[in-house]
């Protein structure tokens, strides 16, 4: 591999970084009060990169196959109507997030974030804890990245057509995969290294986090409703005969 296409690599990868699951959610989490356990963070942002590492690998051994068959199900009537009618109840589902109750929800997700970071709070530490939501998160986040990972399918291409060898690729997608980690694990790294100075400007993004996460969760559930359905109703013909009549 040489130095272009490394310095490629590398730039695809940073773009990789600034998404909602690899930065956007490691964000949020640094901003729990207290001290944050470095384990826990490692948990999500090591569950986000073998995740995106194992659906590389899938794409470039060759699972483009079952990609194909999956689109051509996905294609089918009755799959149209299901996505209808999934893009249909999340834009229901929007109306529930009530703005108003976005102290109570966010203090609810306060909650949620402490217990799976393992924080202290009031001079208890919570080490008993379970990581496992940690995993589904990230799992969640990555899963619903799959569809918008353009840098990273562009990567993949490049590997591939590169010829580098099978040991050579893995090393490759397993140092793509680092990269693109890597801004959140400095972000981490100064929370822990500087807690007092980063503190303050922390807790003015939490309490703002905290007053608009129902409301700001409720457009983004109605937006990618709206789409959803939207996608599934042009296909269907729904569109064209409501335009035609």
């Amino acid at each position: 591999m040489d130095l272009a296409m490394a310095a490629s690599l590398a730039a695809l990868a940073l773009i990789d970084s600034t998404s909602f699951g690899t930065l956007l959610i490691p964000i949020w989490l640094l901003l729990a009060p207290g001290r944050v356990k470095a384990g826990r963070m490692l948990v999500y942002l090591g569950t986000i990169a073998v995740f995106y590492f194992a659906v590389g690998m899938l794409i470039v051994l060759g699972a483009t196959a079952f990609v194909d068959d999956l689109g051509a199900l996905l294609d089918t009537r009755p799959a149209m109507w299901a996505q209808l009618a999934v893009g249909v109840g999340l834009v229901i589902l929007s109306f529930r997030f009530d703005s108003k109750k976005s102290k109570e929800g966010g203090g609810r997700m306060g909650r949620w974030r402490e217990r799976a970071l393992g924080v202290e709070t009031a001079g208890t530490t919570r080490t008993r804890t379970s990581a496992l939501p940690l995993v589904g998160l990230a799992l969640g986040a990555a899963t619903l990245e799959v569809a918008t990972m353009l840098p990273y399918l562009a990567a993949i291409g490049i590997v591939t057509a590169s010829g580098i060898g099978p040991a050579a690729t893995t090393a490759t997608m397993a140092g793509y995969c680092l990269v693109m980690v890597l801004p959140a694990l400095a972000l981490l790294t100064a929370r822990l290294v500087a807690r007092n100075a980063v503190e303050p400007l922390l807790v003015r993004i939490n309490d703002w986090m905290t007053r608009n996460a129902a409301s700001t969760t409720g457009w983004i559930v109605g937006i990618v409703g709206f789409l959803v359905a939207r996608d599934a109703a042009w296909r269907l013909g729904l569109l064209e005969q409501l335009l035609n009549r």
